[in-house]
């Protein structure tokens, strides 16, 4: 596997040496399965091969496991605990980090729409995967899944009607592009790309959890480097800056959603 892992690298630049090893392991042999494969070795050869084979793997790979408004709860505490502070902000500049298909960037996007802060803000979306970032772009997601959307968005204190920000068409919804309009999607590989702007709040939720200690390090030193004095930082429930470099430069906002302030 380490052999797999190293060759990816340097064919491709992608970096996964330092994902959990557990969730690694599962991942890569679910992509043996699928090729028809048995052994680390053939997928190396097939994937360095085959770029079409690399990107069904960096599929795999990526954390894709997403939804609107997911724990509502965060995103009621978002309101009630960030929300007051960035209105005394000029301009607000979002980087949402992993953002797999984008249902969650929708969802900010609604949130700061609802508390008269779209307009005097910048979502910066990142994902390593390509496919993903498409798929975000167009806005289009399944119309069953819409119900489930419109419970955790009530949850999440949402002030309208949700079915105000799509389309219903052929199966699918189609969210308004006004929720695009300010939003800028792009590839950014945590593992390997740096910092490339500053920011106010940075949301990087359930995606930590598949890093091993050193990759999990590094990339919190890269949203400290990334945030303003006074920023805000948004893990996922299961992440924790306890026992980190990064721990005594933040001070905690929410123990149970996890949102950090950064404090030097």
């Amino acid at each position: 596997m380490e052999l797999l892992l190293e060759g990816i690298y340097r064919h491709y630049g992608y970096d996964f040496r330092s994902y959990a090893r557990s969730s690694l392991r599962r991942r890569l042999t679910k992509r043996l399965d699928a090729e028809g494969l048995t052994t680390f070795s053939a997928l190396q050869d097939k994937v360095l091969h085959d770029p079409i084979a690399m990107e069904n793997l960096v599929r795999d790979m990526s954390v894709n496991v997403t939804s609107m408004f997911r724990d509502p709860t965060f995103f009621l505490a978002f309101r009630q605990k960030v929300v007051p502070m960035l209105r005394t902000y000029p301009f607000v500049r979002i980087w949402h980090a992993g953002c797999a298909s984008g249902e969650e960037v929708y969802a900010m996007a609604i949130l700061l729409e609802e508390e008269g802060l779209y307009e005097r803000s910048r979502l910066y979306a990142t994902d390593m995967n390509a496919e993903a970032l498409d798929r975000a772009r167009t806005g289009i997601f399944p119309i069953s899944r819409m119900r489930e959307y419109t419970a955790s968005y009530q949850q999440a204190g949402g002030t309208r009607s949700f079915s105000e920000y799509y389309t219903a068409s052929y199966g699918a919804a189609l969210f308004h592009a006004r929720l695009r309009e300010n939003v800028l999607f792009a590839q950014h590989n945590l593992a390997t790309d740096t910092s490339f702007s500053e920011f106010n709040v940075i949301l990087c939720r359930n995606v930590l959890i598949y890093f091993d200690r050193s990759l999990k390090e590094r990339t919190l030193k890269l949203f400290h480097d990334s945030l303003s004095p006074l920023g805000f930082l948004c893990l996922g429930r299961r992440e924790s800056l306890r026992f980190t470099n990064v721990e005594p430069d933040f001070t905690e906002i929410d123990a149970k959603e996890r949102i950090f302030r950064r404090a030097r």
